[in-house]
C-alpha cells in the first residue's frame, strides 16, 4: 500500500511539474520589465510594474518615446492642439509619436489613448520608430504583428489586446533589433543618446557577440523555414508534400539556402516560415549536386497573395577559425513538427566523406530527418555550415556542409525553375 501510494505520489508530482505556473509565465514579463527599468526605460520594480494591467494606447505612446532615448526632446517640444484633451502625464508624448509619424492619428479623439493597445497596433508604431513604412509599402498596419515576427523583430506570435508585460516583452527583443537606416541597434542608440550606461547594456548581455542558446532561439529562428517538396503534380494538385527539409534565408529579398538533396527530383516547393506564411520557391539560383548545396529565390507573394516586403536574413561566415570543440547550434525543421534549435560542439572541422566534394563539419547539434538544409550556427548567431544528414552506426555524429561556396557563387542570375534543375539533371544522369 505504501510503495502504491508513492508512486501515486509521484505521478501527481511530476504531473505538476509538466504544467507551467502563473508564476513562471509572469516570470517572463518580469525579466523584461527589469531589464528596461536597468536601462532607464521603464519605472518602478517588482510588483509595481502592474504587469496583467491592459497596456493602453496612452502608455504605449509614452513607452516608444522611452525606446527611441527621445524622452526630453519630447517634453521639450510643443504640444499640437491636438493632444491637448490627452492625459496631462502622456501629451507630449502621444504628441511627439504623431509629430514623427509613428502614428497617424491627428487627434486625441482617432489615437484613444485610454483603449487599450492591440498587438497590430503596437508592432506598427514600433516599425515606424525604427523607420518601416507603411505608407512606402514595408508593411500593413492590420497585420504589423506578423510583419515584425517575419523580419524578426519580435520572436513569437503575437495578437489582439496587450498587457503591460507584453508590451515589455515586445520592447526587450526590440532592444538588439537595428533601425532600418543605419543598422544600428535600438540599444545602441539609447547608450549613445545617454539613455543608459555601456556597462549596464553590456551586463545584460545586450552587447555581447556571443550569444545564449535562447538568445539564437529569439534572434535566429524567424530566418529559418520549413521546406515542403513535391515531385509529383498529383502531390502538387492534393497538396500532400513528398517529403519535407529545412532552409534559411542570407538576404531580405528572399535569397535561401538549402542542401541540393532537399529539393532533388522536386517540380514545385514551399518555404513555411515560422510565422505560418507559405510562400513558392520561384527558382534555384545556384546548386552543386557533389557539394549538396542550393540557393533559392523565395518568391515575396505568399501562397494567399500577400506581398512580403523583408524576411529576416542569416549572415554567413566562412570556417577558417573553427576549431574542434567550438560550441555550434543548429536550427532546423526536425522530422517536419516545426521549427527547433539544438546545441552541440564541433568534432571535426574537415571529415572526408563518401558522396561529398568537400569536407564536411562534423558536430554533435541534433538533427533528424527534416533538418537537411538547415543552418549551423556558430556562437554568434553566424551561419557557418548547412546541416546535412549524419553517420548512421554513429552517436552524435552529425555532418553539415561549409556555406563557404555559396558565399563564392554568383548569385545574380535568374536561375531556374525546380522543375528545370530536375529535367537537367535527369538528362545529365543520361548522357
Amino acid at each position: 500500500m505504501k510503495k502504491r501510494l508513492l508512486a501515486i505520489f509521484c505521478a501527481l508530482f511530476l504531473l505538476a511539474g509538466a504544467i507551467p505556473s502563473a508564476a513562471a509565465l509572469e516570470g517572463e514579463a518580469a525579466r523584461a520589465a527589469d531589464t528596461l527599468a536597468a536601462l532607464n526605460i521603464v519605472k518602478g520594480s517588482g510588483g509595481s510594474y502592474a504587469l496583467d494591467e491592459p497596456a493602453t494606447r496612452a502608455q504605449a505612446a509614452v513607452l516608444l518615446v522611452r525606446l527611441a532615448g527621445a524622452e526630453r526632446e519630447a517634453a521639450g517640444t510643443a504640444v499640437s492642439s491636438g493632444f491637448q484633451s490627452a492625459p496631462a502625464w502622456a501629451r507630449s508624448a502621444i504628441s511627439y509619436i504623431s509629430r514623427q509619424g509613428w502614428t497617424s492619428s491627428a487627434t486625441v479623439q482617432a489615437f484613444r489613448p485610454d483603449d487599450t493597445i492591440t498587438a497590430d497596433a503596437w508592432c506598427a508604431m514600433l516599425l515606424r520608430m525604427l523607420g518601416y513604412s507603411s505608407k512606402a509599402g514595408d508593411f500593413t498596419a492590420d497585420e504589423a504583428a506578423v510583419f515584425a515576427q517575419r523580419i524578426g523583430l519580435v520572436s513569437r506570435s503575437w495578437s489582439g489586446p496587450l498587457t503591460r508585460g507584453d508590451l515589455f516583452q515586445i520592447m526587450r527583443d526590440a532592444l538588439t533589433f537595428s533601425y532600418k537606416d543605419d543598422g544600428a541597434a535600438v540599444v545602441e542608440r539609447l547608450i549613445q543618446k545617454g539613455v543608459c550606461s555601456q556597462a549596464a547594456a553590456g551586463a545584460l548581455g545586450l552587447l555581447s557577440q556571443e550569444l545564449t542558446a535562447r538568445q539564437i532561439a529569439d534572434r535566429c529562428s524567424s530566418a529559418v523555414f520549413c521546406l515542403n517538396v513535391y515531385t509529383t503534380q498529383k502531390e502538387l494538385d492534393f497538396q500532400i508534400p513528398s517529403a519535407q527539409a529545412s532552409g534559411f534565408f542570407i538576404s531580405a529579398d528572399g535569397l535561401a539556402v538549402t542542401n541540393y538533396h532537399s529539393i532533388e527530383g522536386a517540380i514545385h516547393a514551399e518555404a513555411v516560415l515560422s510565422t505560418g506564411e507559405t510562400y513558392p520557391v520561384e527558382s534555384v539560383i545556384y546548386y552543386d549536386t557533389g557539394m549538396d548545396l542550393a540557393v533559392l529565390r523565395i518568391s515575396r507573394t505568399s501562397g494567399e497573395g500577400k506581398a512580403a516586403s523583408a524576411f529576416s536574413a542569416l549572415e554567413m561566415v566562412g570556417t577558417e577559425d573553427l576549431r574542434a570543440g567550438d560550441i555550434v547550434y543548429a536550427l532546423g525543421n526536425p522530422l517536419g513538427m516545426g521549427l527547433a534549435v539544438s546545441s552541440g560542439i564541433i568534432s571535426a572541422t574537415e571529415r572526408d566523406v563518401d558522396g561529398y566534394a568537400l569536407p564536411c563539419i562534423m558536430n554533435t547539434a541534433d538533427i533528424s530527418k527534416g533538418s537537411s538544409g538547415g543552418a549551423l550556427l556558430n556562437v554568434c548567431g553566424q551561419v557557418i555550415a548547412v546541416t546535412s544528414g549524419a553517420f548512421t552506426y554513429g552517436n552524435s555524429m552529425y555532418l553539415a556542409v561549409p556555406v563557404a561556396p555559396v558565399m563564392e557563387a554568383d548569385l545574380t542570375g535568374e536561375g531556374l525553375t525546380l522543375a528545370q534543375v530536375t529535367a537537367a539533371e535527369k538528362k545529365s544522369s543520361f548522357d
